[in-house]
């Protein structure tokens, strides 16, 4: 793994300048308007908020590629905060975990608040919603460790990818229930944005629901060769009740704040392309996650009493789109970034 580990930075950072992504690309004018990134949401976001006594922490081989161990990320390496960062030229920001011991100037770039497992309601893990995480940024402006100055010149990236529909599944919601749940989510998500958008974030993105239909979590039963659809109309109606949601935000507000990182469409033009609109990256079986459960009952990262690896792992994580059962790869997302940069210098 340690050539991966040498190179992946120096390929990361050539691709993401050949998009216009990397730091000194930009106007300055921009990087002087967002001064801080606020993440809220889930594991597509996390960047360590969840700590290694947490029962869905993501250990070995979790962050393999980058930093070389796990480090909180739900995948092999980076994830979509650290990219967006980028874009708007910051640093990824801390973890909200953290502020107590970094303070403010820890927080100069701004803080995550995201919690992977979490989702817009509880999920089953005593791990905070995001209304809970939202009230975290409230806390932090009351005790001025972000001035008014600060909340207005931020950004905003809201994950939901799905942990509510989960989580349903889990406990036997039957499909008559399901429609109904999609109308509370995303009714929520609303209220969230909103709030978000009340306490004076200027610029406020919320992901589209993933094709969850093609995760290889729901593929593995067709050996990763099929998605789902009849999955596939659940997720269309969430992402057409999201679109309504936040075109109605925009028309009630004066500065159209709200835009939607379209993640759906993003995901499923790279696993029906084998790879990025430009060719640069190539997924061969992108249904076929890297890293996966050896025999039913396990995942990635899965170990026996005695400690004996229990997951299988593929030879180059670069090769695959999917990390694990639900998660990209650090490549996956660098060929989503494809598709979502021109949708961010739009709005940021």
């Amino acid at each position: 793994m340690e050539s991966t580990k040498l190179f992946l930075p120096f390929f990361t950072l050539s691709l993401l300048s050949g998009l216009g992504l990397a730091r000194h690309h930009h106007h300055q004018h921009r990087h002087l308007q967002t001064s801080k990134l606020f993440v809220f949401g889930d594991s597509y976001v996390d960047t360590g908020n969840t700590s290694p006594s947490d029962p869905n922490y993501p250990k070995t081989p979790y962050g393999v590629t980058f930093p070389g161990h796990p480090d909180g990320r739900f995948s092999n390496g980076r994830v979509l905060t650290d990219y967006v960062a980028r874009i708007i030229g910051l640093k990824s920001p801390i973890p909200y975990r953290v502020v107590e011991k970094e303070g403010v100037e820890g927080a100069k770039d701004g803080v995550n608040f995201a919690y992977g497992g979490t989702g817009v309601f509880k999920t089953g893990y005593d791990l905070p919603t995001m209304t809970t995480q939202i009230d975290f940024l409230q806390y932090l402006i009351a005790n001025s460790t972000f001035t008014p100055q600060d909340i207005n010149s931020s950004f905003a990236l809201v994950s939901v990818s799905g942990n509510d529909y989960s989580y349903y599944l889990s406990t036997n919601g039957s499909i008559k229930g399901f429609v109904p749940l999609i109308v509370r989510v995303v009714k929520q998500i609303g209220v969230n944005l909103k709030r978000i958008h009340s306490l004076g974030v200027k610029k406020i993105s919320i992901t589209a629901l993933g094709p969850l239909q093609c995760v290889p979590e729901i593929t593995s039963s067709s050996d990763f060769k099929h998605c789902n659809s009849s999955l596939a109309l659940l997720v269309d109606f969430h992402n057409l009740l999201l679109r309504q949601a936040v075109d109605k935000l925009n028309k009630e507000t004066n500065d159209s704040p709200f835009f939607i990182l379209d993640l759906h469409a993003a995901f499923l033009s790279i696993i029906q392309n084998k790879g990025d609109p430009q060719g640069s990256i190539k997924f061969e079986t992108p249904l076929k996650p890297c890293c996966y459960g050896a025999s039913p009952g396990y995942y990635c990262g899965s170990v026996d009493e005695d400690g004996q690896k229990k997951y299988v792992l593929c030879e180059d994580p670069n090769s695959a789109f999917f990390w694990d059962e639900v998660h990209p790869t650090q490549q996956g997302w660098i060929a989503a970034l494809t598709f979502l940069i021109s949708t961010m210098k739009q709005h940021v």
